[in-house]
Parts: C-alpha cells; structure tokens; sequence
C-alpha cells in the first residue's frame, strides 16, 4: 500500500511563488483560484489523490508555509506456521 499524505498550506506566508507545485513528484498540487490570502495570493492546495507525504513541496517552499503529515501504517505481524 503506498504512502498516505496531505499538506497544510498557512496562508500568512504562501506567496503563490508555485515551487511547491513544480517540485511535487504525484503532481497533486495546484493554486486556489477559489480563494485569496490576506495578501491577494493564490495558496497551493492539494486537487486530487496522490500525497505520499514526501515533504519535497516543504523543502523548495522559500516562506516555510507548508506543512506537511504523513499517515503511519504498521507493517503486519508475521505469524509463525503451526501455531507454536
């Protein structure tokens, strides 16, 4: 099962310099034509399924306005044959 994530985008400091976008390895990031930031920007925001949490859209983000979570998932316990 591949890896679970999703961004959180604080819009005091996203600037809409779209690096974040450009960086995304899924391609699951755009611009919120929708809505505006209290300094008339554009923030990124996640469009469709596909986050892995790779944090690659944090690191290139000049403002650190993104945050990004990663969903844990516990590898399954290996049982052993014969019931011992």
């Amino acid at each position: 099962m591949p890896a679970k994530g999703w961004i959180e985008v604080n819009d005091l400091f996203c600037k809409g310099c779209e690096l974040c976008i450009s960086a995304c390895p899924p391609k699951v990031l755009e611009m919120d034509s929708e809505k505006l930031t209290s300094k008339g920007y554009h923030p990124t925001h996640i469009f469709k399924d596909g986050c892995t949490g790779c944090a690659i859209c944090a690191i290139v983000c000049p403002d650190a306005a993104i945050t990004v979570y990663r969903e844990v998932t516990k590898a399954p316990t290996p049982t052993t044959a014969g019931g011992d």
